[in-house]
C-alpha cells in the first residue's frame, strides 16, 4: 500500500519576503515561546491540509495547473496584523476578493480533477499569513498582541504562481510551483 503524505496549497510571497517574515516568526518565537509557525514558508493558505498517496499527487498537481492555467498573476498587498484569538496572530492580505475568487476555481478544479470530498475542502478563506499559532498560550497571545497591533506591517508582493506544499514529517516544504498564465 502506497503511503499516505500531508498536503497543502497555498499561495508564497517571493524569496526576500518570505525572508523577512521568518524574522518576524523567529522574534515571535524567542520573545513568546511560539515557535510552530517557523515549520512553514510565509504562505496564504488556499487549501486547507489534505492526505493524498505518491501515486495520487499528479492528479493534484494537474487540478492545480488547470486553475494556474487561466489565472493572471496580480499584487497582493501585506498591511498590518489581525488575530484569531485567542492563539492565532497574523499579517492580513488584500485583495480578499481576487484572492477568493482564485479560491473558489483552485475548489472545483480539485473537486473534478482530484475528487476532493466536500468535507476535505476549505469553504471559506480568510487571507492572511500567520506568524504565531497552535503553540501561543492564551497569557502570551495577549502580550504580543498588545506589541504585534500597534506595529507598521507594509509589503506587496505579485502573486505569479500557486505552490504544492508537502509535509516532511517535520516542517513543510514547497514540493511544486504551478506558475500561473502570462
Amino acid at each position: 500500500m502506497n503511503k499516505e503524505n500531508l498536503y497543502f496549497i497555498a499561495l508564497v510571497p517571493d524569496i526576500q519576503l518570505r525572508e523577512n517574515i521568518k524574522k518576524i516568526k523567529q522574534e515571535v518565537c524567542e520573545k513568546y515561546n511560539s515557535c510552530h509557525a517557523l515549520k512553514s514558508p510565509a504562505h496564504i493558505t488556499l487549501q486547507k491540509p489534505f492526505k493524498r498517496t505518491g501515486d495520487e499527487e499528479q492528479t493534484i498537481i494537474h487540478a492545480i495547473r488547470q486553475t494556474a492555467n487561466i489565472q493572471e498573476p496580480f499584487e497582493i498587498s501585506l498591511t498590518g496584523y489581525g488575530t484569531f484569538p485567542p492563539k492565532v496572530i497574523y499579517i492580513n492580505a488584500q485583495p480578499v476578493d481576487f484572492i477568493g475568487q482564485l479560491h473558489s476555481n483552485l475548489k472545483n478544479h480539485l473537486i473534478e480533477g482530484a475528487h476532493f470530498t466536500d468535507k476535505e475542502l476549505s469553504h471559506k478563506i480568510m487571507p492572511h499569513i500567520t506568524i504565531a499559532h497552535r503553540d501561543l498560550k492564551p497569557d502570551m497571545f495577549k502580550k504580543a498582541w498588545g506589541e504585534f497591533k500597534n506595529f507598521p506591517f507594509e509589503a506587496k508582493f505579485k502573486a505569479k504562481s500557486i505552490f504544492l506544499l508537502k509535509h516532511n514529517g517535520k516542517n513543510w516544504d514547497i514540493n511544486r510551483e504551478l506558475k500561473f498564465k502570462h
